[in-house]
């Protein structure tokens, strides 16, 4: 590896955004289906619930802030996927599909579906904190 070259970590558009239904294409969890958690751009990556779960052991840890103790055992998470092991499923033809980027009529940008030509429309979570 070149050390006078500069390793820059460029963040990639993913045209995935929580909430987003996908299907795995390729791996040990082929097939499955998952809504999007959440997205990772500079590494690539998105997690997508119920698949590529992982096992951690946890150890006990310490009082927190005087009154809470965190529990240890094993704890069950998702891990991440690479981008490019997963497609986006239409809503309108229920299929994984590539998408096309277009202009609508009003001047908004939107992505569409290949096979059958909807435009895709997110529905936007709101989440409670």
């Amino acid at each position: 590896m070149l050390k006078n070259k500069p390793q820059s970590a460029k963040a990639r558009r993913l045209d995935l955004a929580p909430g987003d239904t996908v299907m795995v294409t390729a791996g040990k969890n082929k097939g499955k289906t998952g809504e999007v958690l959440r997205t990772l751009p500079r590494q690539g990556r998105i997690v997508v619930q119920g698949v590529n779960v992982h096992r951690r052991h946890t150890k006990a840890g310490q009082t927190v802030g005087g009154n809470r103790v965190m529990q240890g055992g094993i704890v069950d998470f998702e891990a991440s996927l690479d981008y490019s092991n997963v497609m986006l499923v239409c809503p309108s033809c229920h299929k994984p599909t590539r998408i096309r980027h277009t202009v609508l009529e009003d001047g908004k940008r939107a992505i569409q579906c290949v096979h059958c030509d909807q435009p895709y429309e997110r529905v936007r979570r709101t989440e409670v904190q």
